[in-house]
């Protein structure tokens, strides 16, 4: 359960650190560019203050799961721990979320380079496979419900579905920063710049809660 923990610590940090070789990377008449539009960002305030933001979220996020894997650790050396058995479900569920993952890097670089024409593809295709992977989770949960592993039966079930349903509103919510920006892109109504800056942060997010996912679902494999 340690390794969990660390691995929660190393993802932000690594985050961190790219972001901050992202900025320092960062050519002076490109972010002159990007100051003299930063107004116009897709979220009502400059590109630095979008990135702290999202800095401040990844943090949170992450001292969250980090506290709540630390009460699995305690709770898992009681007797009445039973463990359960996970969904096969789960398998494709994490399969359609590495796929997301790959498809908003894949318009990200799009975006970065100037390439338009992947912008809308690309878009509808995370967030087809993201919704997949949400609509998955709630399947698997009625499967669990199915073969009569509820919530109440074992403390092994409520974390597992705390522990998912916890994960899943995090994507409802990156899923709604998704839509503003799909929405802005089919309109037409974002300058260049400020949705590419948004479609940037939105991805980091997105492979943010991948590795989440993947530790999470390391961790309810294992024990």
């Amino acid at each position: 359960m340690e390794i969990g923990l660390i691995a929660l610590a190393i993802i932000l940090a690594t985050l961190l650190g790219w972001l901050l070789k992202q900025s320092f990377n960062t050519q002076p008449w490109v972010a002159e560019e990007m100051g003299e539009t930063a107004h116009h960002g897709p979220l009502g305030g400059s590109s630095n203050t979008r990135l702290i933001a999202l800095l401040t979220l990844l943090a949170v996020v992450t001292s969250f799961f980090a506290l709540i894997l630390s009460a699995y650790a305690l709770r898992m050396e009681l007797g009445d721990w039973v463990p359960m058995t996970e969904p096969q479900l789960l398998w494709t569920n994490t399969g359609m979320l590495i796929l997301a993952s790959l498809a908003f890097q894949w318009t990200r670089n799009g975006a970065v380079q100037g390439i338009a024409s992947r912008l809308k593809p690309g878009l509808i295709l995370t967030g087809a496979l993201t919704a997949g992977f949400v609509v998955g989770q709630f399947v698997a949960w009625q499967q669990l419900q199915a073969s009569g592993q509820l919530i109440t039966d074992n403390p092994s079930n409520a974390f597992f579905y705390f522990l998912t349903g916890a994960h899943a509103v995090h994507i409802l919510g990156g899923m709604y920063v998704w839509a503003r920006a799909t929405t802005r892109v089919m309109l037409g109504t974002a300058e260049g710049r400020a949705i590419r800056r948004s479609i940037e942060l939105c991805a980091i997010y997105w492979h943010f809660l991948l590795l989440v996912w993947l530790i999470l679902f390391g961790l309810l494999l294992s024990t």
